[in-house]
């Protein structure tokens, strides 16, 4: 009697869900075919199972790392900021825990944004669009929304019927509360980001005690403001409206790319199953139960084939599999596959799944030779560097005893924590003398200090007998020389002169 009761009180809340699905999916299939279109809203329901633990895990930490990451200290030695990661705008460098990046050396950037690239489209053509289910800042604060939405509202019907009430004491403190709820997470998350690019701990206290500058409050309140009407609102259309990836990510795929896919030729025809049947009955395996819908963040029908609008979370075959072991049918009717398989499945054939291909290999070996040559440029970058300005106006002085002088700006890159001495050597032209403006009169080499962890700058005249200067522009070098390591640094310019 106590399982009759249960299945009798179950049994209306379960029709109530369908009907809400099919109607869901109805209004989905009106608009399909127009141009314009409103938005059909989801009620995603809350599922457990394999690929939902998985997204809590990755949801987790990648939330942890984020508002982790710019309290983590590191020590680089006196009058040197402690901040493990740090983008500093004002002193225009970027610190990454031992590595400390230059404006000169924003290759770097260029490098991380290529490997970004191919380790995204490497990741697709294997397994679709994971990017977008379980690591895309898209998907992470919008699941992370919906927790807190579940949790004051409650589930996908206790929603749906919060939101067709009538607006009660109960329905306001519900609402507030949530709202309250996002907007502080999106508060900590605009704040978060700010200490990316100051120094943390003195951001935090400035911001509270009312010194911070007045950027600061603008790009909290502006990160702030996009992460609660993205997450919170917007939700599944910043992925099918907004977001280019959805275009052309399908560009990546291939016959033998996983994605998530519905077997049709084992689920049709769907039909609903017989009170304790064990069998198909001549109908499919689905039985249109509606709950691959209900869960979907997207609210889509992954039934319908592959499509633009899914984000590859897999909560469709989290949902799915409870469904057939309870009608004691074979589990993944909705399942990651590939189009090689499904096609072998159906013919009876082996099923075989190919990681190396065509695709996969050039994404691969892209990867790697970036990842190799960034690798060895910092291992093999010196730690000082020459920077060389000639004067353009003019490009060159004759002078009164018979000599031709040209004027550049040096400037000289210390990359240590410490003062340095060089030497620098002007080479290409016989018998040229440099004077430095303020420090030297006339040398042929001579010896500068570099500040710390700093570029010091130098203005330069080298001077050569007129007889030396045997073209209009002649190639020439300076040559920096650390008397302490004896490393070296050379940078080519032109020395100009009068026609021959």
């Amino acid at each position: 009697m106590d399982g009759s009761a249960t299945r009798a009180q179950a049994r209306p809340v379960e029709d109530e869900e369908v009907k809400s699905v099919r109607q869901q999916i109805k209004a989905i299939a009106e608009q399909g075919d127009s141009l314009y279109v409103d938005r059909v809203r989801v009620y995603p329901k809350q599922v457990s199972g394999r690929f939902r633990a998985l997204k809590w895990r990755a949801l987790g930490l990648l939330l942890v790392v984020y508002y982790a990451l710019p309290w983590i200290r590191w020590d680089r030695g006196p009058n040197a900021p402690d901040q493990a990661v740090l983008i500093d705008m004002t002193n225009r460098r970027g610190y990454f825990f031992f590595i400390e990046i230059w404006p000169q050396e924003v290759f770097y950037l260029t490098g991380l944004l290529i490997l970004a690239a191919v380790g995204l489209f490497l990741v697709t053509s294997l397994a679709g669009r994971v990017w977008c289910g379980y690591a895309c800042p898209q998907t992470v604060w919008t699941d992370l929304f919906m927790w807190v939405e579940r949790r004051i509202e409650g589930d996908r019907n206790a929603r749906i019927k919060l939101d067709k009430a009538p607006w009660t004491g109960a329905k306001w403190s519900k609402k507030i509360a949530k709202h309250a709820a996002w907007l502080a997470i999106a508060f900590a998350t605009g704040g978060a980001w700010i200490m990316y690019f100051v120094d943390a701990p003195t951001v935090a206290a400035n911001f509270f005690t009312g010194r911070a500058d007045y950027y600061t409050y603008f790009f909290v309140g502006l990160f702030a403001a996009t992460t609660y009407l993205l997450a919170g609102w917007a939700r599944e259309q910043v992925c099918t409206y907004m977001c280019p990836w959805p275009r052309f990510q399908s560009a990546m795929f291939d016959e033998d790319t996983l994605i998530v896919t519905y077997q049709k030729s084992r689920g049709e025809p769907r039909g609903k199953a017989a009170k304790g049947a064990v069998g198909n009955e001549g109908t499919g395996d689905c039985v249109d139960c509606g709950q691959c819908v209900a869960v979907c963040p997207m609210g889509i029908d992954i039934r319908d084939g592959n499509q633009l609008e899914c984000i590859g979370c897999a909560l469709c075959i989290d949902a799915c599999r409870p469904v057939m072991a309870k009608l004691g049918r074979a589990p993944d009717l909705i399942g990651y596959d590939t189009e090689r398989r499904i096609a072998a499945r159906a013919k009876g054939e082996p099923l075989r799944y190919r990681i190396l291909r065509p695709r996969t290999l050039l994404y691969g070996l892209i990867f790697a030779a970036v990842g190799l040559a960034m690798v060895a440029v910092l291992a093999t970058r010196s730690d000082a560097d020459i920077n060389v300005l000639h004067d353009r106006n003019p490009l060159f002085v004759s002078l009164s005893n018979g000599s031709v002088r040209n004027g550049y700006t040096v400037k000289i890159l210390n990359k240590e924590r410490t003062e340095r001495i060089f030497r620098l050597e002007f080479k290409g032209i016989a018998g040229a003398t440099m004077r430095v403006v303020g420090l030297v009169e006339t040398a042929s080499w001579i010896e500068l200090r570099a500040d710390p962890d700093t570029v010091t700058t130098y203005q330069i005249y080298v001077s050569t007998d007129r007889a030396n200067v045997r073209a209009e522009r002649t190639d020439v070098s300076f040559v920096l020389t650390d008397i302490t390591n004896l490393d070296t640094a050379t940078r080519s310019t032109w020395f100009y002169g009068p026609k021959p």
